[in-house]
């Protein structure tokens, strides 16, 4: 299908106050991340603008993009509750947002120059990918918008959702005029990009710290980057290893933790959407049979770590685990928590158990 709309030029010049944004992201220096992690890959928008490319070229680009995008019709949706081409078109225009630097001048014949993070070549080639091998829009673009953030992630780490925005809401009303638990001690228990760790660090009073833990040294070395990046150094701790492994020195000390664990049941995993179950890390998705390997898991901990009045969220995949959470910290965690409570998130899907440590 062959489309008639040519958009101007304008449409891929960003706005100065987009450009300035982006620029004060780059402002503060990014020191090296913890020995045991990987190094994260620079987000687009991060990049230097050091490629151009004829503004003919690019609008042959944005073509063929528009084209590709078209050509998904509800394909998408249908098989798999995937994008369909208004939202693929939508992310056009967000990748072009962060590809584009500025408009060069001097160029002879109306062919002005356009300044570009990424060479035009491998426009081509990331777009291609997002199309045709289903590859996330983020890991596209190397950055997912969450909360008033906007966080590096990429392969091997899980993107952020937007349910999993309201744990940081949770532990606001908590902190709030509490100020044992607004200085206290807090882990985020898989931080993958270091999301909930940043959001608490943001919330916390001046005595108030963070410790976030995953398993995965790219989780480490994303979560790292973000969290140089917003200036939380001195507030949110990093370490590697499993769950509760890390914290073994914090038995007793935590004002609350929080966590969004793996919850998929394993029979599930083939029928997600391809975005996800093709490229997300399987690691971070996977909860076992029933989906609840890893929540018990931690249950079962949460008792020897938090102290007396702390306060813990776990994010479930719905309904079901939350009443299976809940019954078993009544009947099975020795009577150890209190005030437990199931609460729904922005779509009105029971999604979260909190309680106190008595």
């Amino acid at each position: 299908m062959k489309l008639s709309f040519r958009p101007k030029l304008s449409t891929f010049l960003k706005p100065s106050s987009v450009t300035n944004l982006h620029r004060s992201f780059c402002s503060s220096s990014i020191s090296s991340p913890p020995p045991t992690s990987l190094k994260p890959q620079t987000p687009l928008f991060l990049k230097p603008p050091i490629h151009s490319a004829a503004s003919s070229d690019l609008q042959k680009w944005h073509d063929w993009a528009k084209s590709l995008a078209s050509s998904v019709g509800s394909t998408f949706v249908d098989l798999d509750n995937g994008p369909d081409s208004t939202l693929l078109c939508r992310e056009i225009k967000w990748l072009m947002e962060d590809a584009i630097e500025e408009e060069s001048e001097g160029m002879e014949n109306n062919q002005r120059s356009i300044r570009l993070r990424v060479a035009l070549e491998e426009l081509y080639m990331l777009w291609k990918q997002r199309v045709e091998e289903r590859r996330p829009f983020q890991y596209v673009v190397g950055c997912e918008h969450w909360r008033d953030l906007v966080l590096c992630v990429q392969e091997g780490v899980l993107i952020p959702r937007p349910e999993t925005e309201l744990i940081v809401d949770l532990v606001g009303d908590v902190v709030l005029g509490n100020e044992g638990l607004r200085e206290g001690l807090w882990a985020d228990l898989g931080t993958g990009s270091g999301a909930i760790a940043i959001g608490i660090g943001r919330i916390l009073g001046t005595g108030g710290r963070v410790i976030a833990t995953d398993l995965s040294p790219a989780a480490i070395g994303v979560a790292g980057f973000n969290v140089q990046r917003y200036g939380l150094q001195d507030v949110v701790e990093l370490r590697q290893g499993s769950w509760l492994e890390p914290l073994k020195d914090m038995e007793g000390k935590l004002a609350g933790f929080v966590s969004n664990p793996p919850y998929i049941p394993s029979d599930d995993i083939s029928g997600l959407q391809a975005e996800v179950g093709r490229h997300e890390p399987k690691v971070a998705l996977d909860g076992g049979i029933n989906g609840m390997d890893d929540l018990l898991h931690i249950c079962e901990g949460a008792a020897s770590m938090l102290k007396p009045g702390g306060f813990f969220a776990f994010e479930t995949n719905g309904e079901k685990q939350c009443k299976h959470l809940v019954e078993y910290m009544e009947n099975d965690a020795g009577g150890s928590f209190c005030n437990l409570k199931i609460v729904p998130d922005f779509a009105g899907i029971r999604r979260f158990v909190t309680g106190f440590h008595k």
